[in-house]
């Protein structure tokens, strides 16, 4: 048997501009999954919040969320990256550094072969998002120099400590075993808590604005929502740092969990209201999302189906029953539902994360063997002690976001209100866009021009023309 010496195509050979450490696949996905995740956001929620609010805040929603994912970028790259990611500083927290300097950025990631540069966007859009999300809570009534002053505030009081806790390797939920794929606990349960809390210290919409607050645009908000659905296949494929089986499950997931969360929550919608809504379509799209998120890529698709029942199902439960019974849940306005749609729905995740989470795929995606056993797979190869463990480690990690949220959210809130008024005033809260930021979101007569301005000038010629004759 003759030598040959084995040579690699030109294309793939290492170079100054592809070390040999790094995978122009899993780069190349690994961008590409950012970007489906950023444009969750702009246009997504965008789209969405500006369809989905009164005509007077379809301006000022969809500002918030812009405001956000250009604020949280800023702010990421100066220090809330490494604050999340970084060296270790406390258990819950990493040093603080910039994340500008070309011999980090072109460094190996901590994780997946790509570089720094690569995981910081990644990590950045997973961090505006969440942002965004909570101003879903506050939407129509948050003075927006209030909300300007919150991004940053809760990015790094809050946001940088449940990353480093549940994602960092040296987070002291992660040590402990938590599971959390794709940010169950770190985006969804957070913000909606962070929401729920803002809104509490926020206080309500104008009286009649919360009693009937109808969308100004359906098919803006379901083109919104279907951005968020299909960006997904981003947040939860994007996870494993690698084009790999598992990003491929964790996509197909997704995917199921969110049309059985969807049709359920039809199918009870149409049970006891008689009326197919498409907002609450839309409602249980959302908790089929952010329930399967914290699992995407560790449950089998039987477990995605159960797990879309549970989602369609448990959410409507609270949200159209506890909720309407519950006087304390309904002094708090909370205009998008982002307590029933993510931070129950991400709750209920995480817990059937630790029942159906299976050891091999846990192998798959962690490396480690046999550490992350669900219950019933405890049940199944005698170990029973393991997953009771993990479902206790989940219950934990919900514990802890939960109480820590409140805590931070609220004390950001009142360090605001030392400054500046958390609520518009009621004058404006009357008005709309046009007092807070001077426009409006349709103009629908003439060339730009807003329809009473229009219609007095009108009235003003038939009135010139009448005086002539």
């Amino acid at each position: 048997m003759s030598n040959s010496t084995f040579h690699l195509p030109l294309n793939l050979l290492p170079d100054e501009g592809s070390p040999d450490w790094m995978s122009k696949g899993d780069n190349a996905w690994q961008l590409t999954a950012a970007t489906l995740v950023g444009m969750q956001s702009v246009p997504g929620l965008v789209i969405l919040y500006g369809g989905a609010v009164k005509k007077k805040w379809a301006v000022n929603s969809a500002f918030m969320a812009l405001y956000a994912f250009a604020c949280v970028l800023v702010c990421w790259v100066i220090w809330g990256y490494r604050f999340s990611f970084g060296t270790q500083l406390a258990p819950f927290w990493g040093v603080p550094n910039v994340s500008l300097e070309q011999r980090y950025l072109l460094h190996q990631a901590f994780y997946g072969k790509f570089p720094n540069a690569t995981m910081v966007y990644f990590q950045f859009v997973f961090a505006a998002i969440t942002l965004i999300l909570i101003a879903g809570a506050v939407l129509g009534r948050m003075n927006f120099y209030a909300w300007m002053m919150f991004v940053p505030l809760w990015l790094t009081f809050s946001y940088t400590v449940g990353a480093f806790s549940i994602w960092s390797p040296n987070g002291f939920l992660t040590k402990k075993g938590i599971i959390d794929y794709s940010g169950g606990y770190v985006i969804h349960l957070s913000s909606g808590v962070a929401g729920f809390t803002a809104a509490y210290w926020v206080g309500p919409r104008l009286t009649r604005d919360r009693e009937r607050f109808p969308p100004n645009n359906i098919i803006l908000m379901l083109m919104g929502a279907g951005m968020l659905w299909l960006g997904w296949t981003g947040f939860n494929g994007g996870d494993p740092y690698a084009v790999s089986i598992d990003a491929s499950l964790a996509v197909l997931n997704t995917h199921i969990c969110t049309a059985t969360s969807l049709l359920t929550w039809l199918m009870l919608d149409l049970a006891f209201f008689r009326k197919s809504s498409v907002i609450g379509a839309v409602q249980g799209m959302t908790t089929g999302l952010v329930c399967i998120t914290p699992a995407a890529g560790v449950v089998e698709g039987w477990a995605a189906i159960i797990m879309g029942i549970c989602s369609g199902s448990i959410p409507w439960f609270t949200m159209m029953v506890v909720h309407k019974r519950s006087e304390l849940l309904q002094k708090v306005d909370d205009t998008m539902a982002v307590l029933h749609t993510h931070a129950i729905a991400g709750s209920l995740g995480g817990i059937l994360t630790g029942c159906f989470a299976v050891p091999k795929l846990n192998h798959i995606f962690y490396g480690v063997s046999g550490q992350y056993v669900g219950l019933f797979y405890g049940f199944d190869v005698g170990r029973v002690s393991t997953g009771v463990r993990q479902v206790g480690i989940q219950l934990l990690g919900i514990l802890f976001v939960v109480t820590f949220n409140i805590i931070s959210t609220s004390l950001i809130c009142l360090f605001i209100k030392l400054f500046v008024p958390l609520r518009m005033s009621e004058e404006d809260m009357e008005i709309g866009d046009e007092a807070v930021h001077g426009e409006e979101a349709y103009a629908i007569w003439g060339d730009g021009d807003r329809f009473e301005s229009s219609k007095h000038d009108v009235e003003l010629a038939v009135t010139k023309i009448r005086s002539r004759k």
